[in-house]
């Protein structure tokens, strides 16, 4: 009921708010499981992406976006939960592991699952190495992979702004062709894991037109 209500009364008003350009929608599958993966510039990247996608998509969401206080913390904890967006706390590992064995078990479920191989926002606009939990995640739930690339979404909303800036700059959202990565299961579990997670990466460079920085963001992220 709130997936109905979410797709025919509120995506329609943040089109209307963000009016986000969709390049690639036709590589979207309409079913079974999928791992959606994109960079992350601002916060509201959480939002754009569920309205080019044409599929309920869950997200790993930073716990302290559960945990703001005032109307927009309420808002934003009532929005994450009942979309059924799995908090997860930076730095925890046993934390994060759980929140992609969860992840694991909505893909098991044919459902279709966001993450930021980068895990955090990058505050310079570049791209950053891809960690290697989607990796794990790929291996384990033998999904394949959306690419996607964001641009501007960050001038929407910088990181440190309280609020989007509704009716401004247009977002891109460019979607690439499913990856299929079961060629790496004969391999190693580890040097799969790394090769899976640059290869993601990668592609979504190319989409992203984003220079790569060729390290990992370990900045810590900020709560806007």
């Amino acid at each position: 009921m709130f997936y109905t209500f979410m797709t025919r009364i509120v995506a329609p008003i943040l089109r209307l708010l963000f009016r986000p350009r969709i390049e690639g929608l036709e590589n979207v599958p309409k079913y079974g499981p999928l791992i959606v993966a994109s960079n992350h510039l601002s916060f509201i990247d959480s939002f754009v992406i569920p309205l080019a996608v044409p599929r309920p998509v869950t997200y790993i969401a930073k716990a302290d976006y559960f945990e703001g206080n005032g109307l927009k913390g309420r808002f934003v904890r009532w929005f994450l939960t009942t979309l059924g967006h799995v908090p997860v706390r930076r730095g925890a590992q046993r934390a994060a592991m759980g929140a992609l064995e969860q992840a694991a078990e909505i893909l098991d479920n044919s459902g279709a699952f966001a993450i930021y191989p980068e895990g955090t926002r990058s505050r310079d606009g570049r791209l950053y190495r891809g960690r290697t939990g989607i990796g794990w995640l790929v291996l384990e739930s033998g999904a394949r992979v959306l690419p996607v690339g964001l641009a501007g979404t960050e001038k929407i909303q910088p990181i440190g702004a309280s609020m989007p800036r509704f009716l401004g700059p247009r977002p891109t959202v460019r979607i690439g062709e499913p990856l299929d990565f079961s060629h790496y299961r004969d391999l190693p579990p580890a040097k799969a894991r790394r090769l899976i997670a640059d290869e993601i990466v990668d592609h979504i460079q190319k989409l992203s037109g984003q220079d790569f920085a060729g390290c990992y963001n370990d900045h810590a992220d900020l709560k806007a």
